[in-house]
């Protein structure tokens, strides 16, 4: 085949007609031809183009599969065949196609298996590799297992068997089970630990294809046992067996193993998991400990069980100096969990360099009592520990301050004295500035003393001053830390977080008859609103604030002249705005004008509305914070905001805004709410990992008594399980998110009769 007939019909196809991942793919036909071009980084160019193109992050799109035959044409010709191979087999293998005919590219690729299959006997080994593979993932089992069959019988190279092994396995599970009788029963007399990929060892499979076994074996759900734990365990360090393989979900096997017995969810394969993690961590091998280290931090993210099972084997890493380092970062994801590993942690903390400040972090997480004195003593050179300590501060958090809330790093008075004097230093970052701030403002008054170091701070570290200041300042020096700043040159910063930090100094009211505070914070709020950018939002949660001030009805106007086309539209039709689109920002500052309207004319008639245009236009997956933002709006204006609930309720189908909608609800239109249907959506939320913490207020607003005995059942499930519950906006601290989610779910499951004794978190 030449390039005339593998091209022939390129030109006569619509490719401007069709979409690829940046639009129009009328650029595809050049890079198709430039794949066979003489210029090698013409030709490596080109094939980066079209993993952009067509199978953009793993997502492979309409003009995908017209694109599929000319690799195809490409590697049977014998030109970049591996390569092409790879190309088809990652498009075979997307389960995300972003077409109107679902399943439409892995059956184009399924199409040129004719010419795919042949190469699977070709003379060179990457091309034989990159074609079993391709096929494989094609799931075309009735056509592709005997050629995988015949390979078997015939294949000498380790990779190319271990490939034909995994595709086999992949096409039919159920073969799992046979390689598991005739490659795994000869590890006895095969290579030891870290075995090469070309050592068989007294006729025993290579390491690679034994490894694929126990893969297949882990995807096939086959009981792990002990001849499996030795098996695994004399191929560490498995990473390298698996480097020149393709499929991307097998790159960390020993992570893949634990995770893929974790979620069987059984006591059994739970306590394979740990001991297979355990024998990992006292591996001879330095790489094979590390990448036992790496599954142990993904069993910690995933399983309650984890982090209490394996605080004793990590901990002990800790005093091996060629592990401790490694070990730092799992031990500091195990929080109070890990707080034995205190002394071992604090000895490496005195000691200089990185990984004395990395075990200070983690000290501050488990032990965080015994880390304040060690930071106080040497904090400006311990900014990972300083970054630790601010995010245990209230301030720092993305998600919404509750009740049961970690506490704030441990206050002492030295400590303070050194935050004090890192303040008077000109040499702070950005970052380490205002974790300073957040550390202060964790305090609170008890931070008082510092007052004066923040204000001679300000010229120097003005957005961390005007944030912190309001959170220490105690209510005698409020007069004096307004005075600094209305005499400072802030001329440079944020008028929205000047105006935020007036506001809270003055207490929100005017002092003494004086309207010089409201009258900064009201320019600040005006200025912000007609700049036109993202401040709108929290200008207008400002305005808000100030609905007590009898001066604030001067702000409607420029509220309203604030809002989007769009919103105007929806308030007064006879605005002559179009309506077009909006942004997310948009959407975000027209809901906290809403807001800000019915703070300060008590009336819900201009709020309703323009709330309405965001649920309406704020729909689908992208605009979750919009929905969520939306909802909370609605929610502040009570029973007035009824006509809102139609809108709401068709978000209770969407997790991510379900538990949001039904809190509004409850709110909006009380009486008319079918509690068992907003439990039922709160639930979904939060066994989707949506958001969990939400899903409990609703439950709570419902009452445990008013539950369903299955909704009981799927509360008690989420108390209870051993996976983990993700709680979006702690990205940080997930274990720690989960453990207080847990504390709630079995408090609310405590006041239900139906609940047995629930266990000790």
């Amino acid at each position: 085949m030449d390039l005339a007939q593998i091209f022939a019909d390129l030109d006569t196809q619509p490719w401007a007609e069709w979409e690829h991942a940046y639009g129009s793919a009328d650029d595809v036909p050049g890079q198709l031809r430039a794949l066979a071009s003489d210029d090698a980084e013409e030709a490596e160019e080109a094939l980066y183009e079209l993993y952009g193109n067509i199978v953009h992050q793993g997502s492979v799109y309409e003009a995908t599969a017209y694109a599929v035959p000319y690799p195809a044409r490409l590697a049977a010709a014998g030109i970049r065949p591996a390569d092409m191979l790879l190309l088809l087999g990652c498009i075979a293998e997307s389960e995300d196609e972003r077409s109107d005919t679902p399943g439409v590219c892995r059956v184009a690729v399924t199409a040129q298996l004719p010419l795919i299959l042949p190469l699977i006997e070709a003379s060179d080994t990457d091309v034989r590799q990159a074609a079993v593979w391709a096929a494989a993932r094609t799931g075309a089992a009735e056509q592709v297992l005997p050629a995988l069959r015949r390979c078997w019988e015939s294949e000498l190279d380790p990779l190319v068997r271990a490939e034909v092994l995994a595709g086999t396995a992949w096409l039919e599970p159920a073969a799992a089970e046979e390689f598991e009788k005739t490659v795994l029963s000869e590890t006895a007399g095969g290579a030891g630990a870290g075995g090469g990929a070309g050592d068989a060892g007294h006729g025993a499979e290579a390491a690679p294809v034994r490894l694929a076994a126990l893969l297949a074996c882990v995807d096939a759900d086959l009981p792990w046992t002990p001849v499996h734990h030795d098996a695994f365990i004399s191929l560490l360090p498995a990473g390298p067996l698996v480097a020149d393989r393709f499929d991307q979900e097998q790159t960390e096997p020993f992570r893949y193993v634990v995770e893929g017995l974790l979620e069987r969810d059984t006591d059994e394969a739970r306590e394979a998991a740990f001991t297979l993690i355990e024998a990992g961590l006292r591996h001879t091998d330095a790489d094979a400990r590390d990448e036992a280290l790496s599954a142990a931090e993904h069993a910690c993210e995933a399983s309650r069980a984890a982090t209490t099972r394996l605080a004793g084997p990590l901990t002990a890493l800790l005093e091996d100096p060629s592990s401790a380092s490694a070990a730092l970062s799992v031990v500091h994801q195990l929080g109070r969990r890990a707080a034995g590993a205190g002394p071992a942690l604090a000895a490496i903390a005195t000691e200089g360099g990185d990984s004395a400040d990395r075990a200070l972090a983690a000290l501050v997480v488990t032990a965080p009592e015994q880390a304040a004195p060690l930071l106080a003593s040497d904090l400006a050179r311990r900014p990972r520990a300083l970054d630790a300590a601010a995010k245990l501060s209230p301030w720092s958090r993305t998600g919404d301050a509750r009740a049961g809330d970690p506490d704030p790093f441990p206050y002492t008075p030295e400590l303070l004295d050194a935050v004090r004097a890192r303040l008077a230093e000109d040499d702070i970052d950005w970052n380490g500035s205002i974790h300073l701030g957040l550390l202060l403002a964790g305090w609170g008054h008890r931070a008082a003393a510092a007052v004066p170091d923040l204000l001679a701070a300000l010229d120097r570290y003005p957005f961390v001053v005007l944030r912190t200041l309001p959170a220490v300042c105690p209510p005698e020096e409020r007069a004096r830390a307004v005075a600094a700043l209305r005499d400072a040159d802030l001329t440079g910063q944020n008028p929205v977080d000047v105006g935020w930090a007036l506001h809270r100094l003055s207490g929100g009211a005017d002092e003494a008859g004086d309207a010089g505070d409201t009258g900064a914070v009201m320019s600040a709020v005006v200025e912000a609103l007609a700049s036109g950018g993202r401040d709108m939002t929290e200008a207008a949660k400002l305005a808000g604030e100030l609905g007590g001030s009898p001066t604030a009805a001067s702000l409607l106007p420029h509220l309203r002249a604030a809002l989007s086309e769009t919103a105007r539209a929806t308030t007064d039709p006879a605005s002559g705005s179009s309506g077009a689109g909006r942004t997310n920002p948009d959407l975000d500052s027209d809901t906290e004008i809403a807001r800000a309207l019915w703070r300060l004319t008590g009336s819900a008639d201009e709020a309703v509305p323009i709330i309405a245009g965001v649920l309406e236009e704020a729909d689908g997956d992208w605009h979750r914070w919009q929905n969520v933002r939306a909802a909370r709006a609605a929610a502040a204006l009570g029973e007035p905001g009824r006509p809102l609930a139609p809108l709401l309720e068709r978000k209770l189908a969407h997790r991510d805004h379900a538990a949001a909608a039904a809190l509004a609800l409850l709110a909006v239109d009380p009486a008319g709410q079918d509690r068992v249907r907003l439990a039922d959506a709160a639930l979904a939320s939060a066994e989707a990992d949506a958001d969990p913490l939400n899903a409990l207020d609703v439950l709570r607003a419902v009452g445990t008594r008013n539950l369903t005995d299955d909704q009981h059942r799927r509360l008690t499930g989420l108390a209870e399980r051993d996976a983990h519950v993700f709680i979006p906006g702690f990205p940080h601290a997930p274990a720690t998110a989960d453990a207080r989610f847990r504390e709630e779910a079995r408090a609310l499951l405590r006041t239900d009769p139906r609940s047995g004794p629930t266990s000790p978190a």
